[in-house]
């Protein structure tokens, strides 16, 4: 399929525009991405600039032309691979869409013949050129390595495959005037629900998604998270408000399977209603700052660490494998901060 694609300023708004010959399937596509818009003038649709939108844009693109037959052979196989070894179907699938993306910019040469400088050329042309993150190039790399790690007969030296220079990136945190404003934002109980749990436990989007009634134990005062990321369970304590909040909740919707469920019973609450829910919330409230679900987790675990919790505790709380990865919120505390006095106090 031939398309071309760039980036404008369009109306104040930093775009990227894409023109092709007719496809529904792709115009299907593009329509679903929040924001998109077709333009009389430009005679193209153009959807925001984002780097999630690069990502996406680029993967249902290329996916026409996508791989030959033996890639998609190898990218089954590995699929199959994964699943055997229960990694998560979110781990595939991040991983099968990276690969995808390398097979493609490589899709005129036999899978047996790229070698390490076949990565650092695709690094160069495909990653850098369109000004992609180092985190989603540390993606490619990891999915690279592991389908070159089953390949047989590979030309791929994995152990050379180089990782991007990590990005020293400080975790979103609010303040708790404003985690306090968009928890009460909502009237409606449910919704109200979510989000107040979601702080008060420090749960991920996916681990708030996959809770049943049955994991809060009420006579013990936690919260059983499990199969959290890297397939690990682990409590949290239940605030005596969230269980008051959660009685509440209950009597009024009845959940039969899910903690909380659609429209329909019994069905998992999505993840883009969960999102809308957040952005209602910011609406209402009249926050501008672009806060996503995470960040509820991220200032739940800064404002532990601000209370006085010590650093191994937020560890466990929050499931990390590492410590060094929930020392990054000694970096965002403001509690020592704000007992050093300023010099410009004293001019």
């Amino acid at each position: 399929m031939e398309w071309n694609s760039k980036i404008i300023k369009h109306k104040g708004e930093r775009r990227i525009v894409v023109s092709f010959e007719w496809n529904e399937q792709l115009i299907d596509r593009i329509k679903r991405i929040e924001g998109s818009r077709w333009s009389q003038s430009l005679r193209a649709w153009h959807i925001p600039d984002t780097e999630e939108n690069r990502k996406y844009f680029n993967l249902i693109l290329l996916s026409d032309t996508l791989p030959s037959e033996e890639g998609k052979l190898q990218i089954e196989r590995f699929t199959q691979w994964m699943r055997s070894r229960r990694y998560s179907e979110n781990t595939i699938k991040t991983y099968i869409d990276a690969l995808k993306s390398f097979l493609v910019f490589h899709r005129e040469k036999l899978i047996v013949d790229i070698t390490n400088e076949d990565v650092v050329i695709y690094n160069n042309e495909y990653i850098l050129k369109n000004k992609f993150s180092g985190s989603y190039q540390n993606q490619i790399v990891n999915a690279i390595k592991l389908f070159f790690k089953i390949v047989k007969d590979s030309k791929i030296e994995i152990e050379k495959i180089h990782r991007p220079k990590r990005e020293k990136v400080l975790p979103n945190v609010l303040s708790k005037e404003e985690v306090k404003a968009i928890l009460e934002a909502h009237g409606n109980i449910k919704h109200k629900a979510m989000l107040s749990l979601i702080y008060s436990c420090g749960l991920r989007r996916s681990e708030l998604l996959h809770l049943k009634f049955s994991d809060i134990d009420s006579k013990r005062g936690i919260v059983i998270i499990r199969q959290g990321k890297g397939k690990k369970d682990r409590i949290a304590p239940l605030s005596l408000k969230i269980l008051s909040l959660l009685r509440q909740y209950y009597t009024t919707y009845k959940p039969r399977v899910w903690l909380f469920e659609g429209q329909d019973a019994g069905e998992q609450y999505s993840e883009k209603s969960l999102q809308s829910v957040l952005k209602q919330a910011l609406y209402k409230t009249g926050i501008t700052k672009p806060v996503t679900l995470h960040w509820l987790r991220h200032s739940y675990a800064t404002h532990l660490l601000e209370s006085g919790t010590d650093l191994r505790y937020i560890q466990e709380l929050l499931g990390h494998s590492s410590s060094k990865t929930t020392e990054i919120y000694t970096h965002v505390s403001t509690k020592s901060l704000q007992q050093i006095k300023s010099p410009f106090d004293d001019l």
